[in-house]
């Protein structure tokens, strides 16, 4: 059966644990059902005996016709014996649910008697009835079944027969292969569990952005329905009355001055009377929220991205200027980097004046240049130039310079930095804010111990006076790693993002006196914040380990974080998950890991539970996180005890920590989450350790290979788009040696065997004796395909449990809807073969021939 994608979940009558089936595959009778109706329907009139395919009228028919499932939310709970009791008299369409929670894939039966006249849906879909009886197979999850019945006023002649008719109305659920249910009774206080498709298709809010004077913001929510079409629609919030005042597709943002919006689109045929049209004309349209009257601002500008000078004036556009082609069929290389696509196109500045619509080149030249910032007084930019130096690390310089719109004239700030990554302007001007690596500047934010390199990845803040040029270090004492960053011109204070062990707080840093401020936020995790550019003001948006996204505003003065929507509230009301609770583990060298895990729900602490492992055990956090591509709670909701692990080298802990992730290749890391999973067990009972999985994906999916030459411990691996050949992915990936420049830090395989060679799986297969799983996108260009087919042809010659599957057209990510099921379902039934000794969702997906 197909599995479905139509939104039932919102149903309040979700599963409880009411009872539950033996080994023996008991058939369980279905005592309480939610029913809606009746809605009428009568016979019509017989213009003639038989319509044109010579059939007879049937009031089956009635059947087919649309009744919305959606009516069951304000339906009554009744009892199965009394389902047709006061309704069997009359000609009429009636809808009646129940719940069944599983855990595993089961095949199921439903059985429906004393109905002669119904359709039965499974989430959806219809389900074929053979006799009294239809199949379907229930993956983990709560699933709702829905009876469409027809009552006749012919179906009874008295009073007897109808409440005969009615004693005889039975449904029940009988579960195969020994498999374990519940059923749930129509109740208003049960809960259903998540699933899969709540993690992908719950919606979100993907940015914020509040007007220059603080009174409104936009909010952008996206969602994928599940159809796998994906939405995105922007909300016009009143800030004070934190209402939605106005919804758009387009999209719109706010100008930075007047505290209205603006957006574009292609100009009409007649956009300005008596002009000609330019080639990718675009009309620039701004809106008044106060009344909603839309204006065109310009009629004929250029397409292409840009920012508004403060004074709204002219437009500074970022535009490109396509290479020398080549040729389809043959053609050069000129640098590594020249595989990707779009590498041959480079980026330059141009301001376009709103007043004379003249568009005037503001760069020139072979190398990407890229704007920074505006300043405030709207005279200076903020420009960027990169350029490759591939003999030495890092093969990346970044220049700044400070561009003067008045004369063209240009000073150089710093001339091919090393180690940086973006800058902007302080309110007045006088000084920049820099974001680099621990090694910007000549090291004067280094904290590391002797003879540790950085982490390039570690990201700091550097503060520039534009007169003297001198640079102060600000966060080499700061632990958290810094993301999004952002100077107000309110207050005068830097406000930004930044992992925080394995949380992304915000944080308030005073330019003057250096110091930091936590910012106090319900969240553990802020996705997205903005400050108003003329008042006090904050909004932000985030979500935790068990909580969906929330929408939030803030006063920068009183630092109060105010509840603005909870789209979390309405999106989990349903639904019950299990506990998510810290737990840290202290290494052999000393440093503390933060780790996590998750219960199932309706845990019982005297059983014992398969349990998953997850890390990335690269350069990042696994960060507390509710929606994410390994959905923890789903794998909680089908029966796992689910451990995160933050193993040394992430980022978010400190220079020290993260600077263990450089030229390690895995040592270290695969001690730290066997010691760490192996204490977990030891401190918790409930784990069965003889049933303990592992996952990661890319680096991740590297320490899951890594992982099985060091260990028994784990009963089953996944790596999804893991490297098992440093050498390999070095040369192939499109980021392979820009990356080693992180992770293998003036390392190469010519001059360090032990780790290029030593440290790569490929080459330490024979130790391999775990079932491993290889999930990879064929399309993967970060790393390639080829890095999952190497390992796991050596263990199919090894003779080694294994398996691979491959996405079709997916790179490293697997991004379309129908594949990404289809991908999270493998994993799913490939842990259910070896944790939970249930092999049969494998065979129904890849059966077991050998050809």
């Amino acid at each position: 059966m197909k599995t479905t994608r139509k939104s039932l979940w919102a149903l309040t009558f979700s599963a409880a644990l009411c009872a539950s089936l033996s080994a023996n595959a008991d058939t369980i009778e279905v005592q309480k059902l939610k029913h809606v109706g009746p809605f009428p329907v009568s016979t019509p009139w017989m213009a003639d005996s038989v319509n044109v395919k010579g059939e007879k009228f049937a009031m089956e028919g009635v059947l087919d016709s649309p009744l919305s499932f959606n009516l069951l939310n304000n339906g009554k709970e009744v009892a199965a014996s009394q389902l047709l009791a006061d309704n069997a008299k009359q000609n009429a369409l009636h809808l009646a649910s129940f719940t069944v929670y599983n855990t595993s894939r089961t095949k199921a039966t439903v059985e429906v008697k004393g109905l002669k006249q119904y359709r039965l849906f499974v989430d959806g879909e219809q389900v074929k009835v053979k006799g009294d009886k239809a199949e379907t197979v229930l993956l983990p999850s709560t699933h709702t079944v829905v009876i469409k019945y027809l009552t006749s006023s012919d179906s009874s002649s008295d009073k007897t027969a109808d409440k005969d008719a009615a004693q005889d109305f039975k449904v029940s659920v009988t579960a195969a292969d020994g498999k374990q249910l519940s059923v749930g009774e129509a109740s208003a206080n049960t809960k259903r569990t998540l699933n899969i498709y709540d993690a992908i298709c719950m919606p979100n809010y993907s940015s914020v952005a509040l007007s220059p004077n603080g009174k409104f913001m936009i909010v952008c929510k996206t969602w994928v329905d599940r159809q796998g079409k994906k939405h995105s629609i922007n909300e016009l919030r009143n800030s004070q009355t934190s209402k939605v005042v106005a919804s758009f597709e387009e999209n719109v943002r706010w100008m930075p001055r007047t505290n209205k919006m603006y957006f574009t689109e292609k100009a009409g045929d007649n956009a300005i009377a008596g002009e000609g049209k330019a080639d990718g004309a675009m009309q620039l349209i701004t809106i008044n929220p106060l009344n909603m009257e839309r204006e065109v601002m310009a009629a004929n500008i250029p397409e292409g991205w840009f920012l508004f000078t403060p004074d709204e004036k002219s437009l500074i556009y970022t535009l490109y200027e396509e290479g020398r082609k080549k040729d389809p069929q043959v053609y050069d290389v000129k640098e590594p980097d020249d595989r990707q696509p779009g590498w041959r196109t480079r980026s330059y500045l141009a301001k376009y004046d709103l007043a004379s619509g003249i568009l005037q080149p503001l760069t020139f030249g072979y190398h990407n240049v890229y704007l920074n910032d505006i300043s405030a007084d709207s005279r200076y930019l903020l420009i960027g130039k990169s350029e490759e130096r591939l003999t030495k690390r890092p093969t990346t310089l970044n220049s700044l310079y400070r561009l003067d719109l008045n004369d063209m004239s240009v000073e150089a700030l710093v001339e091919k930095g090393e180690f940086l990554n973006s800058a902007q302007f302080s309110p007045d001007g006088k000084s920049i804010l820099v974001t680099g690596s621990p090694e910007a500047f000549d090291g004067i934010g280094k904290n590391v111990e002797e003879g540790q390199i950085p982490s390039m990845v570690d990201t700091q803040l550097y503060l520039m006076n534009l007169a003297d040029k001198k640079v102060r270090p600000m966060t080499k004492n700061f632990n958290p790693n810094v993301q999004s960053v952002d100077w107000s011109k309110a207050d005068g204070n830097i406000y930004f993002t930044a992992e925080d062990k394995d949380c992304m707080h915000l944080f308030q840093l005073n330019p003057k006196s250096g110091k930091f401020t936590l910012l106090k936020t319900p969240e553990e995790n802020i996705k997205s914040f903005s400050i108003a550019a003329a008042a006090p003001e904050m909004a932000f948006s985030g979500q935790s380990a068990s909580n969906a996204d929330r929408l939030y505003k803030m006063s920068t003065k009183a630092q109060k974080s105010l509840l603005v929507d909870d789209l979390s509230a309405r999106l989990l009301k349903d639904i019950e998950l299990g506990e998510c609770k810290a737990w840290n583990f202290v290494n052999s060298r000393g440093d503390t890991l933060c780790c996590r895990y998750y219960l199932p729900p309706h845990f019982d602490a005297s059983k014992k539970y398969p349990m998953v492992v997850n890390y990335y055990g690269g350069c990042s956090p696994t960060t507390r996180m509710f929606q994410s591509r390994y959905p923890h709670h789903v794998y909680a909701a089908m029966g796992y005890v689910v451990l995160v692990v933050n193993p040394s080298g992430a980022t978010g802990f400190g220079q020290k920590f993260s600077a263990r992730h450089v030229d390690t290749a895995g040592e270290g890391v695969a001690e730290d989450i066997i010691s760490s999973t192996q204490a977990f067990c030891d401190e918790h009972s409930f784990v069965n350790r003889k049933k303990i999985g592992c996952i990661g994906a890319s680096y991740g999916g590297f320490m899951t290979q890594y992982l099985q030459t060091k260990t028994d411990l784990f009963a089953a691996a996944i790596s999804h788009a893991g490297i098992s050949d440093h050498t390999s992915y070095w040369g192939e990936g499109y980021w392979g040696y820009s990356y080693s420049e992180v992770s293998m830090a003036n390392e190469y395989p010519w001059t360090n065997k032990h780790l290029f060679v030593d440290q790569s799986p490929l080459y330490n297969a024979d130790k391999i004796h775990t079932p491993l799983l290889f999930v990879h996108g064929t399309a993967d260009n970060n790393v390639p395909v080829g890095e999952s087919i190497q390992l796991y042809t050596a263990l199919k010659l090894l003779g080694r449990p294994t398996a691979m599957v491959l996405v079709d057209g997916q790179d490293h990510h697997i991004i379309d809807y129908e594949k990404r099921i289809k991908w999270q379902n493998t994993i799913f039934a490939w842990f259910a073969k070896w944790l939970q000794d249930d092999g049969s969702w494998w065979k129904e997906m890849y059966g077991e021939e050998k050809m």
